[in-house]
């Protein structure tokens, strides 16, 4: 059984950082893109982050380019998001993902290109 499971989210205040996980089980997916989205209350679900199976092409929504960063190991089969300058806009329930197609040349950031999702984990930015 495939299993994604999130961890690191937390309350923080404007300005400080977070560092998220998502460790994955089941299967390896050390071929497949690797991505985060968050979803705020009464939002739909927006792309985050996300990076390509070998780790050497990364693409970043606009509202946190410059202050996130998406790693992965392979070998543990674990995706990072490292969160700084948080904003109170940052807010939001994140959720990992996993690509459907192996070893895709073009990140996706569409939801639906996305297969597994974890349960997610509530980061929470005071002013």
């Amino acid at each position: 059984q495939v299993q994604l499971v999130e961890s690191g989210g937390g309350l923080v205040q404007a300005g400080g950082s977070l560092r998220l996980s998502c460790a994955g089980s089941g299967r390896t997916f050390s071929r497949y893109i690797m991505g985060w989205f968050r979803q705020a209350p009464g939002q739909e679900r927006e792309f985050v982050a996300a990076v390509n199976w070998s780790g050497a092409r990364t693409r970043y929504a606009d509202s946190v380019k410059g202050r996130f960063t998406i790693s992965r190991d392979s070998v543990k089969n674990t995706v990072y998001l490292q969160m700084n300058s948080l904003k109170p806009e940052d807010t939001a329930v994140y959720y990992c993902a996993v690509d459907r197609q192996t070893l895709r040349s073009v990140v996706p950031t569409t939801h639906n290109d996305y297969d597994y999702w974890g349960q997610g984990t509530q980061v929470t930015v005071s002013s």
